[in-house]
């Protein structure tokens, strides 16, 4: 399930280009998704105006409880793997 959610993560940038996603919403989402400070809460307020459903709500709430059940440096290895995506050939920003 675990490999599931980061493939889901992993799939959001592919449309993106450099310099973090280049869509400042989406960092900010990424932000408070591999940030262990960030509560169930809060995240669901800041996921808010995307969730249109029940059943989106509950998985994004899975989703999210995914990343806080992780380390500190599993977490911390998400960020640089996400910065090295963003930094990628296949992700930068045409000139």
């Amino acid at each position: 399930m675990k490999l599931v959610f980061l493939f889901l993560l992993v799939t959001i940038p592919i449309c993106c280009y450099a310099s973090g996603s280049g869509c400042s919403i989406l960092d900010e989402v990424i932000r408070g998704t591999i940030n262990s400070t960030v509560t169930l809460h809060d995240y669901m307020k800041l996921v808010k105006p995307y969730v249109q459903d029940h059943f989106t709500e509950k998985a994004v709430k899975q989703f999210k409880q995914c990343f806080l059940d992780q380390t500190d440096k599993t977490l911390e290895n998400v960020g640089v793997m996400m910065e090295a995506i963003f930094n990628s050939e296949s992700c930068q920003q045409p000139s």
